[in-house]
């Protein structure tokens, strides 16, 4: 679908909910908000679906958007959502009934009854932000907000490789609309806990170094968890953290969920290597710069099987 027919199809909808992403991230959480301030503005009855996994973070955002236990809706529309199983477990009941999903990734699976990707965007939301110009939308300061703290999350405040000319031309329109964007920035890059910080310090004395001092391997354990209380809040981005080492040109953050099943998060430069591509070996996928997939077993397990996937890919 084209923009301009994603916009029509919006159009269309009534009684609409919105779904994100499982351990929601800025981007799903920004632009399942903005659509839905921005459904209600033409008129429409729209909610954002409770997610289980949001932690406090973001929950300024959710402020009067979360749809009630009664609300049936007619349309269900998802966002920045490449695959059904990234469904929180509030979303598999509507798993078989997406109208629409509209969103950044490449590897979207195309699950929904209509489509709309452009993995050229550096988030959903920018995407997010063109659809709503074609659906005439007045992109009032609270909608800009949400959208410009999509798009600052998903590049880092504008310093992954995935930023474009495009994403500063975007931001710089949202700004204009006079949101506290200092207000955003402080709060998602600027601050962080004593946890957050003990974290990092016990991810840099136990990294692993491979491939000459480029790849870096971060391990985010249960034990590390359990020990210092860390809640999904102090682990928000975590996986940009170990990546700003110098001379690392691909960084691999695993994260323990169970005792033999982890998290794999995947940043590289885009382009020596294709963080999609590697995680695509496990199932997983993403973008060429960061990408993500589940391992079943140890994290010493995890990290062999990371380095076999990406020496598979660096060597086609």
């Amino acid at each position: 679908m084209t923009d301009h027919q994603t916009a029509q199809r919006l159009l269309a909808m009534e009684d609409v909910l919105i779904l994100t992403h499982r351990r929601p991230d800025g981007d799903t959480i920004g632009c399942a908000c903005a659509l839905c301030l921005a459904l209600r503005q033409l008129g429409k009855t729209a909610w954002v679906l409770p997610n289980e996994d949001a932690h406090g973070l973001f929950t300024p955002y959710f402020e009067g958007v979360l749809a009630p236990a009664e609300f049936v809706p007619q349309f269900v529309v998802s966002v920045d959502t490449a695959a059904l199983g990234m469904l929180p477990g509030s979303g598999k009941a509507y798993a078989d009934r997406i109208d629409l999903a509209i969103d950044h990734h490449g590897s979207n699976e195309g699950y929904a009854k209509q489509t709309r990707v452009d993995p050229d965007c550096a988030a959903c939301a920018e995407l997010l932000y063109r659809i709503l110009v074609e659906m005439g939308v007045r992109i009032t300061a609270p909608i800009a907000l949400l959208l410009y703290m999509a798009i600052a999350t998903d590049t880092g405040c504008f310093v992954y490789s995935n930023t474009t000319p495009d994403t500063h031309r975007i931001a710089a329109t949202l700004m204009e609309t006079g949101f506290d964007a200092q207000w955003v920035n402080k709060r998602h890059f600027r601050v962080k806990s004593l946890k957050r910080m003990q974290i990092e310090s016990r991810l840099v004395r136990e990294m692993d170094l491979a491939q000459n001092g480029t790849l870096v391997f971060a391990y985010v354990t249960l034990d590390l968890i359990r020990e210092l209380e860390a809640t999904e809040e102090d682990l928000e981005d975590i996986s940009a953290f170990i990546g700003q080492l110098e001379g690392v040109d691909n960084a691999v953050t695993i994260r323990q969920l169970k005792p033999e099943e982890c998290k794999i998060s995947l940043r590289t430069d885009g382009k020596t290597l294709n963080a999609s591509a590697v995680c695509a070996v496990y199932g997983g996928g993403g973008h060429a710069a960061a990408a993500g997939c589940t391992i079943q077993g140890t994290p010493a397990q995890a990290k062999a099987a990371m380095l076999k996937a990406i020496e598979q890919v660096q060597h086609g």
